[in-house]
């Protein structure tokens, strides 16, 4: 049995040392916000906080991380709080949004280490791959989230999960039908 902490939840899988943590979160704890891309560690799809560092979960096995304690994108803030959450959310990062989980938990591990990274460091931290290309928007947006994690920017509070169309709509003018024609 492979022991730790999953989501500030102590957590013991009755599963192979060699299973992937991938796996037993998805599968054994039904933490599907974490993504199988591509299986070798090359999309960053599946990856989660593991002891302060952006892992790809595909690439671990759970023996081998025994008393670690592991963040997945539902145990970064449930309610889009997390400043990264906000950013990518203010700037209309996610297209198709698989890609997405991966990337902002890489990207809260990244201004946890580095406050103020530039736009060289991102680029070369974030290697996530995204097939809808939203790279652009991905830079602006780690930049925000680390300027807001400084105190420096407030984002807007994006509609919670769950929310009502209409209550989100009032909530934000753009979600309003027809608020973006010529009318």
């Amino acid at each position: 049995m492979s022991s730790f902490t999953v989501n500030n939840q102590p957590v013991r899988y009755r599963l192979p040392p060699d299973t992937p943590l991938l796996w037993a979160l998805r599968d054994a704890s039904n933490l599907t916000g974490t993504k199988y891309g591509c299986g070798t560690g090359d999309c960053g799809a599946c990856t989660v906080d593991i002891d302060g560092r952006a892992v790809r979960s595909c690439q671990v096995p759970i023996g081998r991380i025994e008393g670690s304690v592991v963040t997945t994108i539902e145990g970064l803030s449930r309610d889009r709080s997390h400043p990264v959450q906000q950013a990518f959310l203010a700037a209309n990062v996610s297209q198709c949004g698989y890609c997405i989980p991966g990337m902002v938990m890489a990207a809260a591990a990244l201004i946890r280490k580095n406050p103020d990274p530039s736009e060289e460091l991102i680029r070369a931290q974030i290697t996530n791959l995204c097939r809808c290309g939203v790279y652009p928007r991905l830079v602006e947006a780690i930049q925000r989230a680390a300027r807001a994690a400084r105190g420096e920017e407030t984002i807007p509070a994006a509609p919670m999960p769950g929310t009502d169309p209409g209550d989100a709509a009032r909530a934000v003018p753009a979600l309003v039908p027809g608020a973006m024609r010529d009318e």
